[in-house]
């Protein structure tokens, strides 16, 4: 007999014109492994970038997934793709972004879409702690000031819902676009690290973690490898 149980699915979204190609990266980390809490990121290659350094930072005191994707949150299937993997784990806190696949996105849609995944991660999160994080800046001033109308609408969503917000457009903005980013959007190791970093440190002081020891940290990456990654290296 067939199971006659079907999930609800999200469907808000508006018109929006797709890339010409569109991505789902996500990975998660220790995945048999419910000893630590897990904490899940959310966003695009930003977040793709700078991933592997909050694993690193949280080796040992918490294992990390990432769903990171190009499509902007208006897409007609960003929340449902976004609702599959919110349901792979239970998460201890969540840090989530939209914005740099938005930047020519209808501010009205995007808000109300945005409001619509601020939603969905409530219901499915089930209680995991919530942290918004700020698009960052890019090397193009007119793309910059798109993503601070984007924050702006961000900022009042947020405060509204009550959710933290990690200024990562205020940590790079100072920085020598010359020096820390590798083309228009993206950055360069050390810029990453930066950001991984301060993801890191949101993250660990929302579960109210210190960090591990060095051997626990080893441990704890080594017992994510996996000799069938997408890779073959993971």
């Amino acid at each position: 007999m067939a199971n006659s149980f079907v999930p609800e699915r999200p469907a808000l979204h508006a018109p929006h014109p797709r890339e010409a190609t569109e991505w789902i990266v996500a990975y998660s980390y220790n995945a048999n492994d419910d000893t630590l809490p897990r904490v899940l990121l959310i966003g695009d290659s930003i977040c793709n970038g700078y991933h592997q350094f909050v694993r690193e930072e949280l080796a040992g005191v918490a294992n990390v997934a990432f769903f990171a994707t190009s499509k902007c949150v208006v897409d007609q299937s960003y929340l449902r793709s976004l609702a599959f993997f919110l349901d792979e784990h239970d998460y201890a806190a969540i840090h989530f972004n939209n914005g740099l696949h938005s930047l020519y996105t209808d501010l009205g849609d995007w808000e109300n879409c945005l409001r619509a995944a601020v939603k969905l991660l409530q219901e499915r999160g089930k209680g995991a702690k919530l942290i918004w994080a700020s698009s960052t800046p890019l090397k193009d001033p007119e793309r910059t000031a798109k993503a601070q109308a984007l924050n702006a609408v961000a900022a009042r969503v947020m405060a509204e819902a009550r959710i933290p917000t990690n200024d990562l457009f205020a940590l790079l903005d100072p920085l020598d676009r010359e020096t820390h980013w590798g083309d228009t959007f993206h950055h360069k190791d050390d810029t990453r690290k930066l950001c991984g970093k301060a993801v890191a440190d949101r993250l660990r002081a929302a579960l109210g973690q210190g960090r591990a020891s060095e051997s626990e940290a080893k441990a704890a990456l080594a017992a994510g490898d996996t000799e069938t990654g997408p890779d073959g290296k993971l």
